[in-house]
């Protein structure tokens, strides 16, 4: 039988392709955190309890990053950007968000991406045995497709950012939807072209995003996915059709840089407030494990502000 992936054992995994950076957390290394308000517009009362979708305005938290664990990683040759967010909920609780600029996640299970980090070590595996690996996780393929043909945003500011995972919202009778999280931003949708972005000096990522702070505040929208009966919860890899209802539920004004570039908030997106459930996603449910040990080697050798 096999062994049970622990959270050891995938940061672990981590750390032995992409190295070892003390302080840093072992995915999204790099990024840059910011003071917001979330306002949530009433829309989404009928669906859930959650105190931060009602109608009252909260503080919260916002952490822009690149996806890899190196932070010393290219950013164009790191296009997976994230947006994690914690709302601070006016009963003291917090609750978190975590999205990317991808729609879909590469595997269906946390053991599957474990696999295939193992995978691609250099080292590690004959081409034989890699081949062997990826024929066991077809599910890898749409991904990697995915990757393949992803364009960053030219600025953290305008990218869209996609929670991967399934939630359920709970209402006052009871009732479950599905939903999937995506932020818009009101500066609308920017990518950069790879075949010109190697030709431009650019500044980083994140002195352009302080930059355009400072002509005044940076928004996003918050909407909500509605999912129907056939559409899947349990698996990341999986898109839902395009033509499910769509949702704008609320607006995130970010006004100030935060002088620790929130590297002491752990942003577990399974810390979920009544009124919203986590899905069966086994990947989902893994991250919580998975973030909590990250964030234990990581306050070990302290936080490293600025990176």
């Amino acid at each position: 039988m096999k062994n049970k992936l622990s959270a050891d054992g995938a940061i672990d995994s981590i750390e032995a392709v992409a190295g070892k950076f003390p302080g840093y957390r072992r995915a999204h290394a790099k990024g840059i955190g910011f003071e917001a308000e979330f306002k949530p517009n009433g829309a989404a009362t009928a669906y859930t309890t959650a105190a931060h979708f009602q109608e009252t305005a909260v503080p919260a938290i916002v952490r822009f990053s690149h996806s890899s664990p190196n932070p010393e990683a290219t950013e164009l040759l790191n296009p997976v950007k994230g947006m994690s967010v914690q709302f601070q909920l006016p009963n003291g609780e917090i609750t978190n968000l975590a999205n990317v600029t991808v729609p879909v996640f590469i595997t269906k299970t946390p053991e599957a991406f474990i696999d295939m980090i193992r995978a691609v070590k250099k080292g590690e595996m004959g081409v034989k045995d890699r081949l062997e690996v990826m024929a066991k996780h077809p599910d890898w393929q749409a991904g990697f497709e995915i990757l393949k043909n992803l364009r960053p945003p030219v600025s953290f500011a305008t990218g869209c950012y996609y929670s991967i995972h399934a939630y359920y919202f709970i209402n006052e009778h009871g009732e479950r939807q599905a939903v999937k999280y995506e932020w818009e931003p009101d500066a609308g949708v920017e990518l950069l072209s790879l075949s010109s972005a190697f030709s431009l000096a650019r500044q980083s990522m994140e002195e352009e995003v302080e930059a355009r702070l400072a002509d005044g505040p940076i928004i996003f929208h918050l909407t909500i996915q509605l999912g129907e009966a056939d559409d899947p919860t349990d698996d990341p890899t999986e898109e839902w059709p395009a033509d499910r209802k769509k949702l704008r539920i609320g607006t995130l004004t970010i006004t100030n840089k935060r002088a620790d570039n929130a590297e002491s908030i752990r942003f577990d997106p399974t810390i979920v407030p009544d009124g919203i459930e986590c899905s069966e996603d086994p990947v989902l449910i893994f991250r919580s494990k998975a973030y909590a040990e990250s964030y234990k080697r990581r306050i070990n050798n302290q936080y490293r502000v600025g990176g």
